[in-house]
Protein backbone atom coordinates (compact mmCIF):
# COMPACT_ATOMS: atom_id res chain seq x y z
CA UNK A 1 0.00 0.00 0.00
CA UNK A 2 3.13 2.92 0.61
CA UNK A 3 4.47 1.66 -2.82
CA UNK A 4 1.15 2.21 -4.19
CA UNK A 5 1.02 6.12 -2.67
CA UNK A 6 4.25 6.65 -3.59
CA UNK A 7 3.61 6.22 -7.48
CA UNK A 8 0.51 7.71 -7.41
CA UNK A 9 2.09 10.61 -5.96
CA UNK A 10 5.13 10.77 -8.67
CA UNK A 11 3.72 12.22 -11.58
CA UNK A 12 2.00 15.33 -10.32
CA UNK A 13 5.16 16.08 -7.92
CA UNK A 14 7.39 15.90 -11.07
CA UNK A 15 5.07 17.62 -13.05
CA UNK A 16 5.59 20.38 -10.27
CA UNK A 17 8.82 20.60 -10.14
CA UNK A 18 9.23 21.13 -13.99
CA UNK A 19 6.88 23.85 -13.69
CA UNK A 20 8.93 25.35 -11.26
CA UNK A 21 12.25 24.81 -13.22
CA UNK A 22 10.55 26.52 -16.35
CA UNK A 23 9.59 29.54 -14.06
CA UNK A 24 13.11 29.65 -12.28
CA UNK A 25 14.86 29.40 -15.58
CA UNK A 26 12.24 32.21 -16.43
CA UNK A 27 12.83 34.28 -14.40
CA UNK A 28 16.89 33.76 -14.57
CA UNK A 29 16.38 34.72 -18.41
CA UNK A 30 14.61 37.53 -17.71
CA UNK A 31 17.61 38.72 -15.17
CA UNK A 32 19.95 38.71 -17.70
CA UNK A 33 17.99 39.83 -20.37
CA UNK A 34 17.13 43.18 -17.88
CA UNK A 35 20.66 43.56 -17.73
CA UNK A 36 21.65 43.66 -21.12
CA UNK A 37 18.47 46.41 -21.70
CA UNK A 38 19.68 48.48 -18.81
CA UNK A 39 22.88 48.68 -20.24
CA UNK A 40 21.88 49.69 -23.87
CA UNK A 41 23.14 46.02 -25.18
CA UNK A 42 20.19 46.53 -28.12
CA UNK A 43 20.84 49.39 -30.90
CA UNK A 44 17.76 50.34 -31.15
CA UNK A 45 15.95 49.30 -28.54
CA UNK A 46 14.66 45.98 -30.49
CA UNK A 47 15.60 42.99 -28.88
CA UNK A 48 16.34 39.79 -30.67
CA UNK A 49 13.96 36.95 -32.24
CA UNK A 50 12.54 34.96 -29.40
CA UNK A 51 14.58 32.37 -31.52
CA UNK A 52 17.90 34.34 -31.30
CA UNK A 53 17.44 34.42 -27.89
CA UNK A 54 16.30 31.03 -27.29
CA UNK A 55 19.67 29.71 -29.34
CA UNK A 56 21.89 32.29 -27.53
CA UNK A 57 20.44 31.68 -23.73
CA UNK A 58 20.33 27.85 -24.67
CA UNK A 59 17.00 28.34 -23.61
CA UNK A 60 13.13 26.63 -24.58
CA UNK A 61 10.83 29.24 -26.79
CA UNK A 62 8.39 28.75 -24.10
CA UNK A 63 10.36 30.09 -21.26
CA UNK A 64 12.22 32.98 -23.66
CA UNK A 65 8.47 34.00 -23.68
CA UNK A 66 7.80 34.04 -20.12
CA UNK A 67 11.34 35.77 -19.57
CA UNK A 68 9.74 38.52 -22.28
CA UNK A 69 6.11 38.39 -20.37
CA UNK A 70 7.88 39.23 -17.15
CA UNK A 71 9.83 42.43 -18.45
CA UNK A 72 6.36 43.02 -19.91
CA UNK A 73 5.02 43.07 -16.64
CA UNK A 74 7.70 45.64 -15.51
CA UNK A 75 6.51 48.21 -18.38
CA UNK A 76 10.35 47.65 -19.36
CA UNK A 77 9.58 46.16 -23.22
CA UNK A 78 6.61 45.80 -24.82
CA UNK A 79 5.50 43.72 -28.17
CA UNK A 80 4.80 46.06 -31.80
CA UNK A 81 3.40 44.38 -34.60
CA UNK A 82 5.44 44.10 -37.12
CA UNK A 83 8.22 45.51 -35.32
CA UNK A 84 9.18 42.68 -32.43
CA UNK A 85 9.78 43.29 -28.78
CA UNK A 86 11.01 46.88 -27.74
CA UNK A 87 12.35 48.70 -24.79
CA UNK A 88 9.65 51.49 -23.84
CA UNK A 89 11.27 52.68 -20.44
CA UNK A 90 14.68 53.77 -20.04
CA UNK A 91 16.19 53.88 -16.76
CA UNK A 92 18.91 56.03 -15.32
CA UNK A 93 21.77 54.89 -12.88
CA UNK A 94 22.04 56.35 -9.82
CA UNK A 95 26.08 55.35 -8.20
CA UNK A 96 26.06 55.06 -4.58
CA UNK A 97 29.58 55.24 -3.77
CA UNK A 98 30.13 59.09 -4.34
CA UNK A 99 28.45 61.66 -2.19
CA UNK A 100 26.36 63.78 -5.05
CA UNK A 101 23.38 65.47 -5.93
CA UNK A 102 21.24 64.27 -8.21
CA UNK A 103 21.99 66.51 -10.75
CA UNK A 104 25.42 65.87 -10.30
CA UNK A 105 24.92 62.34 -10.68
CA UNK A 106 22.73 62.58 -13.98
CA UNK A 107 24.29 65.21 -15.54
CA UNK A 108 24.97 63.19 -18.69
CA UNK A 109 21.24 62.02 -18.97
CA UNK A 110 19.73 65.50 -19.03
CA UNK A 111 18.32 68.30 -17.09
CA UNK A 112 16.98 67.76 -13.38
CA UNK A 113 14.43 70.80 -12.75
CA UNK A 114 13.04 70.76 -9.19
CA UNK A 115 9.04 71.94 -8.29
CA UNK A 116 9.31 73.20 -4.41
CA UNK A 117 6.31 71.29 -2.94
CA UNK A 118 7.07 72.76 1.01
CA UNK A 119 9.45 74.71 2.67
CA UNK A 120 10.05 76.66 5.86
CA UNK A 121 10.55 76.02 9.50
CA UNK A 122 9.36 72.95 11.75
CA UNK A 123 9.87 71.64 14.88
CA UNK A 124 11.77 68.57 14.43
CA UNK A 125 10.66 64.99 15.37
CA UNK A 126 12.85 63.71 18.01
CA UNK A 127 14.17 60.83 15.32
CA UNK A 128 14.98 63.77 13.27
CA UNK A 129 16.57 65.83 16.24
CA UNK A 130 18.03 62.82 17.29
CA UNK A 131 19.91 62.31 14.26
CA UNK A 132 20.86 65.35 13.74
CA UNK A 133 22.45 66.53 16.56
CA UNK A 134 20.00 68.90 17.83
CA UNK A 135 18.45 69.81 21.21
CA UNK A 136 15.04 67.82 21.14
CA UNK A 137 11.82 70.30 20.38
CA UNK A 138 14.72 72.22 17.91
CA UNK A 139 13.32 74.31 14.77
CA UNK A 140 14.65 72.79 11.39
CA UNK A 141 14.16 73.86 7.96
CA UNK A 142 11.66 71.06 5.63
CA UNK A 143 11.98 70.92 2.36
CA UNK A 144 9.89 69.08 -0.10
CA UNK A 145 10.68 68.92 -3.84
CA UNK A 146 9.56 67.06 -6.92
CA UNK A 147 12.58 66.00 -8.84
CA UNK A 148 12.07 65.55 -12.85
CA UNK A 149 14.91 64.67 -14.92
CA UNK A 150 13.59 65.87 -18.91
CA UNK A 151 10.77 66.80 -17.47
CA UNK A 152 9.26 63.21 -16.16
CA UNK A 153 9.03 62.94 -12.06
CA UNK A 154 12.05 60.51 -11.02
CA UNK A 155 11.75 61.20 -6.87
CA UNK A 156 10.53 62.64 -4.52
CA UNK A 157 12.50 64.45 -1.52
CA UNK A 158 11.81 65.08 1.86
CA UNK A 159 14.78 67.02 3.73
CA UNK A 160 15.11 68.39 7.42
CA UNK A 161 18.16 70.81 7.60
CA UNK A 162 19.42 72.47 10.69
CA UNK A 163 17.78 75.95 11.15
CA UNK A 164 21.36 78.04 11.48
CA UNK A 165 22.02 76.36 8.00
CA UNK A 166 18.71 76.17 6.93
CA UNK A 167 18.15 80.31 8.00
CA UNK A 168 20.45 81.00 4.98
CA UNK A 169 18.78 78.31 2.20
CA UNK A 170 15.38 80.10 2.52
CA UNK A 171 17.04 82.80 0.21
CA UNK A 172 18.58 80.49 -2.27
CA UNK A 173 17.43 78.82 -5.15
CA UNK A 174 16.39 75.63 -4.94
CA UNK A 175 14.32 74.97 -7.64
CA UNK A 176 17.89 74.95 -10.05
CA UNK A 177 20.57 74.05 -7.67
CA UNK A 178 21.15 70.72 -5.59
CA UNK A 179 20.65 71.07 -1.51
CA UNK A 180 24.61 69.42 -1.02
CA UNK A 181 25.77 72.45 -3.58
CA UNK A 182 24.34 74.94 -1.54
CA UNK A 183 25.63 73.57 1.73
CA UNK A 184 28.61 73.86 1.03
CA UNK A 185 28.59 77.08 -0.37
CA UNK A 186 26.98 78.68 2.89
CA UNK A 187 29.19 76.68 5.19
CA UNK A 188 32.15 77.00 3.71
CA UNK A 189 33.46 73.16 3.56
CA UNK A 190 32.74 70.24 1.65
CA UNK A 191 30.40 67.48 2.26
CA UNK A 192 32.51 64.29 4.42
CA UNK A 193 29.84 61.32 4.25
CA UNK A 194 26.60 60.22 4.42
CA UNK A 195 25.22 57.23 6.36
CA UNK A 196 22.52 55.56 3.60
CA UNK A 197 19.78 52.63 3.71
CA UNK A 198 17.79 51.66 1.08
CA UNK A 199 14.89 49.78 0.63
CA UNK A 200 11.36 49.13 -1.30
CA UNK A 201 8.09 50.59 -0.06
CA UNK A 202 4.83 51.06 -1.34
CA UNK A 203 3.70 54.09 -2.54
CA UNK A 204 1.47 56.06 -0.13
CA UNK A 205 -1.66 58.16 -1.93
CA UNK A 206 0.80 61.10 -1.80
CA UNK A 207 3.49 59.90 -2.99
CA UNK A 208 2.03 58.10 -5.96
CA UNK A 209 0.06 61.34 -6.93
CA UNK A 210 2.89 63.47 -6.66
CA UNK A 211 5.90 60.71 -8.70
CA UNK A 212 2.39 60.09 -11.50
CA UNK A 213 2.77 55.96 -9.79
CA UNK A 214 0.07 53.73 -9.50
CA UNK A 215 -0.84 53.71 -5.80
CA UNK A 216 1.10 50.80 -3.73
CA UNK A 217 3.74 50.65 -6.73
CA UNK A 218 6.89 49.77 -4.87
CA UNK A 219 9.29 52.65 -4.94
CA UNK A 220 12.80 52.85 -4.18
CA UNK A 221 13.11 54.77 -0.62
CA UNK A 222 16.57 56.04 0.34
CA UNK A 223 17.28 57.39 3.78
CA UNK A 224 20.27 59.59 3.52
CA UNK A 225 22.27 61.23 6.41
CA UNK A 226 25.05 63.35 4.90
CA UNK A 227 27.61 65.20 7.16
CA UNK A 228 30.22 68.08 6.78
CA UNK A 229 34.05 66.75 6.22
CA UNK A 230 33.98 68.09 10.11
CA UNK A 231 31.49 64.88 11.04
CA UNK A 232 28.40 67.73 11.45
CA UNK A 233 25.15 66.42 10.54
CA UNK A 234 23.67 68.79 8.36
CA UNK A 235 20.97 67.17 6.01
CA UNK A 236 18.43 63.98 6.97
CA UNK A 237 16.74 63.13 3.53
CA UNK A 238 13.64 60.29 2.46
CA UNK A 239 14.12 60.06 -1.07
CA UNK A 240 11.86 57.86 -3.06
CA UNK A 241 12.75 56.92 -6.52
CA UNK A 242 10.11 55.73 -9.07
CA UNK A 243 11.68 52.36 -9.41
CA UNK A 244 10.28 52.14 -13.36
CA UNK A 245 12.85 54.85 -14.12
CA UNK A 246 16.16 54.31 -11.89
CA UNK A 247 19.19 52.13 -11.19
CA UNK A 248 21.18 52.17 -8.12
CA UNK A 249 25.03 50.72 -8.69
CA UNK A 250 28.13 51.01 -6.65
CA UNK A 251 31.46 49.18 -6.55
CA UNK A 252 32.18 46.98 -3.47
CA UNK A 253 35.69 45.96 -2.03
CA UNK A 254 35.93 43.06 0.32
CA UNK A 255 37.93 43.88 3.44
CA UNK A 256 39.98 40.92 5.20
Amino acid sequence: MPAERTATHTVPVAAARRRRLRADQARQLADLLRHQILAGGYPGGVLPLESTLAADYGAGRNTVRQALDLLRGEQLVERRPGVGTVVVCEKYPHGLDRLQGLAETLHEHGRVTNEVRNVGPVRAPAPVAGRLGLPEHADVLYIERLRRLNGLPLSLDLTYVPMDIGAELLGCDLENTDVFRLLEQLTRQPLGHAEITLEAVNADAHSAAVLHAPRGAAVLMLERLTHLRDGRPVDLEFIRFRGDRITMSGLLRRSL
